[in-house]
């Protein structure tokens, strides 16, 4: 249970690091952030990422084997790894139409499947 748990915060607080660090490049097209300057950007982007810390440190404490988790250090660290790169991928094909996976991508993200494959071998 606490596994599920850990995942699913740690894909809340990726959704909100996305948004964060990658959400205000379409602000522009909104009306209320046209005329925007670099600071306020900045401050609406640290907002939004303090709600992924409120997500990412419940998700490290529960599942970290350290504190009756189910995951070693290095095993949470490439989870997050893996979901952040899920969630970027879906959020960069649905809000940037000009952005494409393509070949290479693919097999950068089975590397990924490899490295979690050997992080979680005992």
């Amino acid at each position: 249970m606490k596994s599920y748990v850990t995942i699913g915060l740690l894909i809340l607080s990726n959704i909100f690091m996305t948004l964060a660090w990658y959400g205000h490049l379409k602000f522009k097209e909104l009306k209320w952030f046209e005329n925007a300057g670099l600071i306020s950007i900045i401050f609406l982007s640290w907002g939004m990422a303090l709600f992924e810390y409120f997500f990412q440190v419940p998700a490290n404490r529960i599942g970290y084997e350290g504190n009756g988790g189910p995951f070693s250090l290095m095993q949470l660290k490439v989870i997050q790894e893996v979901i952040t790169l899920v969630v970027f991928v879906i959020f960069s094909l649905l809000f940037f139409k000009n952005e494409t996976l393509k070949w290479n991508h693919l097999v950068g993200f089975v590397f990924l499947v490899l490295a979690v494959y050997f992080i979680f071998k005992k």
